[in-house]
């Protein structure tokens, strides 16, 4: 399936269902961009490495340029998505449950936003079109477990790979720094701290908006009357759009979750936020080559834990780390039961 921009903007204005799922996609990825992405500069502002707005400006071309190139390189999280749920031969409804799905994630973040709470788009994505399928088949048919368990696995590997990663690095860095100034090390790592920021500004485009393409490509094959997207090639112009909506959520700024995660988990030096973004970036780079959908904010929470771990376990907050615990615990029945009531509903007015 190829679809060009001109065709696009045809079956938009023709099919208002599909307006709405566009809108809402879009609008999901702008609170991804917005609630999510602080995350990927939150060390590099609290150690004095940037200025907030220069950092959530510098975020907001990486997070783009993420997107755009990963995407052509290995789209394999956004066929990861796209497959991981069947919601029936009957299009038109697959639409509008599609729908409810994208409502609930948008509730649901804000929510969670609100109150500084770092959340997890990635798993309010995969609970919401979890929670419609189920609505949908009446069951749970209509989950792909194989492409599912992937997610399972992004879950482990975020936290053991990212804490684990986290503590290798800052402790190489440690003993390679430790019979230098510090006045030294700092000027090398206020730098460096930057292009960790950048790095890991970039995978987080790569992962989550390679997660929102695969929903839009979903919601553009249904409304096709095609009920999946085997075989497709994702357009360059998605790329872009996707792209440009993601940086311009991230340029809004989250400056309550820089906050929580740079500041309140565990209080960092520079050498630390360093070793924290470049173990969050490797292990980003690493599951997207493989396909597997992970936690931005997981990954990073993670490498922070495992850099604060190497001076003492003293030194992370866990009252920090048992909230977002809580917050991941709850994501995935409470954001897929709100899909689920949601798409019933929208399935009995529409």
């Amino acid at each position: 399936m190829e679809i060009s921009f001109v065709s696009f903007l045809q079956s938009v204005t023709s099919s208002p269902v599909l307006l709405i799922t566009v809108l809402l996609t879009l609008g999901v990825i702008f609170v991804n961009g917005w609630t999510d992405a602080p995350n990927a500069i939150a060390t590099c502002i609290t150690t004095r490495c940037m200025r907030v707005r220069s950092a959530i400006w510098m975020s907001a071309v990486f997070n783009f340029l993420g997107v755009f190139i990963m995407t052509q390189i290995n789209s394999s999280v956004a066929s990861t998505i796209s497959n991981m749920v069947d919601f029936g031969g009957n299009t038109r409804e697959a639409l509008i449950a599609l729908c409810a799905a994208l409502f609930s994630i948008v509730v649901y973040s804000v929510a969670a936003s609100w109150f500084g709470i770092p959340t997890s788009e990635s798993h309010s994505l995969i609970a919401g079109l979890s929670g419609a399928a189920i609505a949908i088949q009446n069951g749970i048919g209509g989950i792909n477990m194989s492409e599912w368990a992937k997610v399972l696995y992004g879950l482990v590997l975020s936290i053991v790979l990212g804490f684990a990663t986290g503590w290798v690095l800052c402790k190489v860095v440690s003993i390679i720094c430790r019979n230098i100034d510090r006045r030294n090390t700092n000027v090398f790592f206020r730098g460096a701290q930057i292009v960790g920021a950048a790095a890991m500004s970039f995978m987080h485009g790569a992962q989550d908006g390679q997660k929102f393409i695969g929903v839009l490509f979903l919601g553009i094959a249904f409304s096709n009357g095609q009920d999946n997207v085997s075989g497709a090639v994702i357009p360059v112009w998605l790329m872009i759009l996707c792209s440009i909506v993601m940086a311009s959520g991230t340029s809004v700024g989250g400056e309550k979750i820089i906050k929580s995660v740079g500041m309140d988990m565990v209080k960092l030096e520079k050498y630390q936020g360093f070793s924290a973004d470049l173990a969050a970036a490797f292990c980003l780079l690493y599951s997207s080559l493989f396909g597997i959908p992970v936690s931005t904010t997981h990954t990073k929470t993670s490498a922070i834990m495992g850099v604060g771990a190497v001076r003492r376990l003293s030194a992370i907050n866990f009252g920090v780390v048992k909230e977002m615990v809580f917050t991941w615990i709850f994501t995935f029945p409470g954001c897929g039961l709100i899909s689920f009531l949601m798409a019933k509903l929208f399935l009995a007015i529409f």
